[in-house]
């Protein structure tokens, strides 16, 4: 029994020294050039034992040859397999930990979501499947490179679809995602037809194209499919890719890559600049955030680049580029696109083969994978045969023009429809990377207008406060309007538009524009207030409190504290804040947001009155209603807040600034009509 133990030793040492001296080499850069054209695949076909000179793997036959004798590897047993055993351990247990520990703590969450889910408490479920989702996808673990992280991620996602929760991260003022084509096409893998085969292998000869072609049973098969089964998916993507075919080729002729990588985001997300990906890859080029960002796609709140048609195609041409560099294969350099550079990388080491045909038939690409590359081949040859699979009725598109105007301050989307005779999905159409109904809080931003609209967007803004503009509308009077039915249509008061329009009657114009005053107030932030249900994950930088963070973002302190679990201002030991985005805008946010303009300072709106519209006399309100001379401003003052006004803007008619009028009144941070605030004189 010992002797056959020890027997068994000797052959596994001696088996990790081969395989030791074998990886040595493998390790090294990828040096092998794939063939010049890789043969057909086949289920049937078996895979061909590589030659010597394609691979980097020792040949097993060398063994006898290299062995040592048994007295010798006997005397090195027991050093030999426990620094073995050492190096193993060492290598591993990181690895293992971080994992086992990554999926413990989703599937807590996942378990406590169906358990609130059974209770009847769908927003607590909702919230632990949340935390599930973000603890996959924002960990820096690959999760399709590990059977247990994969198992868990379809376990997920398959429980969550099961339930009847509506969309979990639906946002009422939020723009709405769209599933990415890929993860339906690449589920399926189609059998091939042999006639269509024949006739595809026919075409292929005379197809012009910068991207190598050829013919397998898994491209012939996914022909089929876009002939039959999916012709709608490719009519779809098909017209959809005029909006952006010529900005898209040109901007990857100027990279240097093949123009027909364009069929890559065809099949990726059907050129739809809003697709999502089960894995949470985003946009026209499906980047994930951390390699988005690699290439210079930022995503905030606010904004999404890699929902940005031209700085997403600029980044998907430079990545590809580089795993082209990397790999000297567009077949591979397309693979390593989809699963990473690092899974591809990794299948060529351990076969010895730097082509992606052979790392088919080894089945040592992820599924997803293997399907992909032949996804896209079959996709280019459709495309640019289209007659020959029935889509002569299929065309393209108009291509997406527009105007840029870039700005330094936020705007709702709903006010810039109203200035330049747009609607709201017009604008989102154009602008696909804002996430919102508005643009960012903060920075610049290019806004893309419909062509021929910026002049007159510049001219109509200008009317309206920078400070209003994510709260107020412009909209042109249509025949029969009066200030009544405004009134009702937005919820507010005559006697308010009146006075921002500063107008005697009701009587109103058809085509003539009106100011609608929405006043922040009408969206109260509290603890009932609306949030999206999209967890944002905020670092926590020095200095920072729930008071700041909180106001940095529009939000109660309170409710940071509650998603936190926080019972105090202080953030000391904590690196990382949940939080929830309110659908609404805060008052407050309004009354900082405006450095130059307010509600009382606009300049006069043309209405369909006669009668010269009457400009603000800069004078305070007192509690009547009437004005208060210039005198009286020397002593307490009570003013009547007015439907739009703003801290801010009675803060400057009265010659003092926003903290002084917050502690005369009890730090107030949200402004209704009617309410008095104490004005203290300057110092």
């Amino acid at each position: 029994m010992r002797v056959a133990k020890l027997q068994i030793r000797i052959t596994a040492l001696a088996f990790m020294a081969l395989a030791g001296s074998s990886c040595q080499t493998a390790q090294k850069p990828v040096s092998l050039l794939p063939p010049k054209s890789a043969p057909a695949l086949t289920a049937a076909t078996a895979a061909p034992v590589p030659k010597q000179a394609q691979t980097t793997t020792a040949h097993p036959a060398t063994a006898q040859e290299v062995t040592p004798s048994q007295a010798q590897i006997e005397d090195q047993i027991p050093s030999a397999v426990e620094k073995v055993e050492k190096t193993e351990s060492q290598s591993t247990s990181t690895a293992s930990d971080s994992v086992a520990d990554l999926v413990s703590k989703v599937e807590a969450d996942f378990q406590a979501g169906l358990a609130n889910y059974q209770a009847g408490r769908k927003d607590a479920a909702k919230q632990d499947f949340d935390n599930a989702f973000n603890a996959l996808l924002e960990s820096n673990l690959d999760i399709r490179s590990d059977n247990r992280l994969a198992r868990e991620f379809d376990r997920v996602v398959d429980g969550v679809n099961r339930l009847d929760l509506g969309d979990l991260t639906a946002d009422a003022e939020g723009q709405k995602a769209e599933p990415a084509p890929i993860d339906e096409t690449n589920g399926i893998v189609p059998a091939a037809d042999p006639s269509v085969r024949a006739k595809a292998q026919a075409e292929i000869k005379s197809t012009h194209s910068d991207l190598p072609l050829m013919m397998t049973d898994q491209v012939a098969g996914y022909i089929s499919y876009f002939s039959n089964r999916g012709r709608g998916t490719f009519e779809r993507a098909f017209a959809r890719s005029g909006r952006y075919h010529d900005m898209m080729v040109s901007i990857l002729k100027q990279e240097g890559v093949p123009q027909d990588l364009i069929y890559l985001a065809q099949a990726e997300s059907g050129f739809q600049p809003t697709a999502v990906s089960r894995a949470g890859a985003r946009g026209i080029w499906q980047f994930m955030g951390s390699r988005g960002r690699g290439y210079g796609l930022q995503h905030s709140l606010w904004v999404d680049d890699r929902q940005d048609p031209e700085k997403s195609t600029r980044a998907a041409a430079r990545h590809l580029k580089d795993l082209y560099a990397q790999f000297g294969d567009w077949y591979l350099a397309m693979a390593a696109y989809n699963s990473g550079p690092g899974t591809v990388q990794a299948a060529v080491r351990r076969t010895g083969y730097a082509d992606f045909w052979e790392l088919y038939r080894r089945n040592v690409l992820p599924k997803e994978t293997r399907n992909y590359v032949p996804i896209i081949l079959a996709v280019t040859i459709v495309t640019k045969n289209l007659s020959h699979y029935g889509f002569d009725d299929v065309s393209m598109d108009d291509a997406l023009v527009s105007d840029e105007v870039t700005i330094n301050y936020p705007v709702d989307l709903r006010l810039v429809a109203d200035c330049v005779d747009s609607t709201p999905a017009q604008l989102q159409q154009l602008n696909p990377s804002l996430l919102r109904l508005s643009t960012p809080k903060e920075g610049t931003f290019e806004l893309h207008l419909p062509a021929g609209t910026k002049e007159q967007y510049q001219t109509t803004i200008a009317a309206i406060p920078a400070g209003m503009r994510l709260w107020w509308r412009y909209p042109t009077v249509h025949s029969g309007e009066t200030l009544a039915s405004l009134a009702r249509t937005y919820h507010l008061t005559a006697k308010s538009i009146a006075e921002a329009n500063h107008l005697d009657g009701s009587e109103l114009e058809a085509d003539a524009r009106v100011v609608i005053p929405i006043a922040p107030s009408k969206h109260p932030l509290s603890e009932n207030a609306t949030y999206s249900r999209r967890i944002m994950r905020y670092k926590v930088r020095k200095g920072d409190t729930v008071e700041t963070v909180a106001e940095n973002f529009g939000v109660p302190a309170l409710m940071v504290r509650r998603w936190n679990g926080l019972r105090s201002n202080s953030l000391h030991g904590r690196t990382v804040l949940a939080l929830h985005i309110p659908v609404s805008p805060n008052s407050e946010t309004a009354s900082t947001a405006s450095t130059k303009s307010a509600a009382h300072t606009h300049k006069p709106v043309q209405t369909a009155t006669t009668k010269a519209p009457a400009s603000h006399s800069g004078k305070a309100a007192s509690d009547d209603g009437s004005d208060e001379s210039e005198s009286d401003q020397a002593s307490v003052l009570r003013h009547k807040v007015k439907s739009g006004e703003t801290l801010y803007s009675i803060a400057t008619t009265y010659k003092t600034t926003v903290a002084a009028l917050k502690r005369s009144n009890s730090n107030v941070a949200t402004l209704r009509p009617g309410m008095i605030l104490i004005v203290q004189p300057r110092q």
